[in-house]
Formats: structure tokens, C-alpha cells, sequence
């Protein structure tokens, strides 16, 4: 029996065919397309879709269930991009589940993140699902940055606001001012230690007359404290005599005392003029001549009586007679 034979011409078309077959399922295989099984496609359409392509993964929990198949304008709203998603797994999809574009990793790939709504009713193929941009992790710190870039460059301004402003005060005059209240505060600082040096020796030095000091201090303190009795009893008859100084009539004592006195400078003044006695006794020389010969005489005559007694009283006992003495020659 002979074999079947195939031209050449067929055996490399259909090895032709067989190759593109499987380049396109290998493609489709790569980038996450299952083309034997069936698949749903669902629209979103934003303002701007901040750098998401073409086969950027759609995930739901974060488990891949898609892709993004197409993106291009809308034909009727102009400005909005509508975005093409494809989805290979069954997982239900509520209709009001969000499509929102996130940052995948740290270098900014995105992603469409699909957050299931609550809704009973499921989203079917050819349905438009809720849309929402996240800002990427770029633009977060941007959006972080740039208010501390904008507080930084207001502060800076405010520093040289501030500098100038003393490059003005700290001039060549106010730094020499500020030189010489340095150079006396350090002088001043000097002194006050000197003096702090000299207070403590003679703290030192007089520690142990000042503890005596406050001994006796200590001391008086104490007595003043069980003199306290005392001193209150003092204090009380202090104010009671003052309260019966008080009930004196001193204004009529004093009316006497000035009548005295004055009666005093009469006599004084009669004295002064010879008037009466003693009067004549003071301002008569004659007098005072008389009166002191008198008392002279009278002190010879004491005297006399003293040594010869028997001149004036005459009695003897043996019957002798005393020699007989002058009173001048006695006092000789």
C-alpha cells in the first residue's frame, strides 16, 4: 500500500501555520491572555491614566485576574481616556465595583486595582465599572514635598530678611560696643570672684568668731524667750504708767514751776541789786570785810577757850595755878 505523500509545498505551509499558532498563543500566554477560554471585558474611563499601558496587570485582592487590553480617546467625551479591561477569571465583579489605577511597585509600573462593590448585581461583559485615579508614590511625595519646598523657600527669604537686617544692626560701631561690654563683663566677672575669693577668707578666717557670734545671739534669743513673761509684765506696767502720766495735770505743775521761777529771778535780781540782807551781804564789801573779822575772831576765842580753859572756868583740884596762854600765842 503506498503512503499518503504530502508536496513540500504543503508540509511547509502547514509548518508555517503551526509556528504562528503557537507564537501567538505563547504571545497571549506572556502577557497573561488565555485564548481557550472565554473572556469578559469591562470599560473605565478617566481624566488621565498617569502612565498605564497596554498588558498592565488588573488584579482583584491582589491576585492577577486580567489585563489591560486597549486604551484609547473617547469618541464622544473629549479629554476622557477610555481604557479596555480584560478579564480571564471568573471571579463575579459587583456593578458597583471602582477600577482604580495604582503605582504596582516602587518604580511607578501601574496597575488597575478592581475593589468589588457591594452590589447583588454583577457587572456583565460590555459594562462600564466606577473609575479612580491614586496618585502615584512620585506624585505622593510631591504632593508632600512640595509644601516643605514652598515652607522652605518662604523661610529662607525670612533668613535673609533676617540677616540683612543685622548686617544692619551689627555694624563696625556696634561691634566695637559689643567688644567693650564684653571686655568690662569679663573684667566685672573677675572683680566678683576676687570678691567672692576675699568673702570666703574672711569667712574662713572669722568662722569661728561669728560662730560665737551666733551663740550669743542664740543665747539672747533664748533668754528674751523665758524672759517672755517678764518682759511682757514690764511692757504692762509701762503702759500703766504712761496712762497715769497721762491723768498728771502736767500743764498745771509746769504753771507752777514757771511761777517758782520766776519768783526765783525776783530774788536773784534783788540780790543782784543790794536789796534787803542778803542783798547787802553780797554786793557790800564792808559787810563781808565785818562778817569774816568776826568769824575770825570768833575761831581765836574757840581756840583760846580750848587751850586755857581755865582762863574761863577757875577750879583746881591740887590747888595749882595753869599757866596762863594767849590764844595768839597758842595758835604761834
Amino acid at each position: 500500500m503506498k503512503l499518503f505523500k504530502l508536496s513540500r509545498e504543503v508540509k511547509t505551509g502547514v509548518l508555517t501555520l503551526l509556528t504562528l499558532a503557537a507564537f501567538i498563543w505563547g504571545y497571549n500566554f506572556i502577557i497573561g491572555r488565555n485564548v481557550f477560554k472565554s473572556q469578559r471585558i469591562f470599560y473605565a474611563h478617566y481624566e488621565n491614566v498617569a502612565g498605564l499601558m497596554t498588558a498592565n496587570t488588573v488584579t482583584i485582592n491582589g491576585l492577577q485576574v486580567g489585563q489591560v487590553n486597549k486604551m484609547y480617546f473617547h469618541p464622544k467625551n473629549q479629554g476622557q481616556v477610555v481604557v479596555e479591561i480584560l478579564m480571564s477569571s471568573d471571579v463575579p465583579v459587583p456593578i458597583n465595583s471602582l477600577a482604580r489605577i495604582y503605582s504596582s511597585d516602587l518604580l511607578g509600573t501601574r496597575g488597575i486595582m478592581i475593589i468589588q462593590g457591594d452590589s447583588p448585581i454583577l457587572a456583565v461583559d460590555g459594562d462600564t465599572l466606577i473609575s479612580e485615579t491614586q496618585l502615584s508614590l512620585k506624585d505622593e511625595l510631591n504632593d508632600m514635598v512640595e509644601p516643605i519646598m514652598k515652607k522652605t523657600g518662604d523661610l529662607m527669604s525670612s533668613f535673609d530678611t533676617i540677616l540683612a537686617s543685622l548686617n544692619d544692626v551689627f555694624n563696625k560701631d556696634t561691634r566695637d560696643n559689643l567688644i567693650s561690654t564684653v571686655t568690662s563683663l569679663k573684667n566685672t566677672i573677675q572683680n566678683l570672684e576676687h570678691s567672692t575669693q576675699t568673702v570666703d577668707t574672711l569667712v574662713n578666717s572669722q568662722k569661728t568668731r561669728l560662730s560665737h557670734i551666733v551663740a550669743n545671739v542664740e543665747s539672747i534669743s533664748e533668754n528674751l524667750k523665758n524672759n517672755n513673761k517678764n518682759l511682757t509684765r514690764i511692757i504692762n506696767n509701762v503702759a500703766l504708767l504712761s496712762d497715769s502720766l497721762a491723768q498728771v495735770d502736767i500743764s498745771g505743775t509746769m504753771n507752777k514751776v514757771t511761777n517758782a521761777v520766776t519768783g526765783l529771778n525776783s530774788i536773784v535780781q534783788k540780790i543782784e541789786k543790794g536789796e534787803g540782807s542778803l542783798g547787802q551781804l553780797v554786793n557790800n564789801e564792808k559787810v563781808y570785810n565785818d562778817l569774816e573779822s568776826a568769824s575770825k575772831g570768833l575761831n581765836l576765842l574757840i581756840e583760846d577757850i580750848r587751850i586755857n580753859p581755865n582762863r574761863y572756868v577757875h577750879f583746881s583740884v591740887f590747888g595749882r595755878t595753869a599757866t596762863k596762854k594767849s590764844a595768839q600765842e597758842a595758835v604761834e
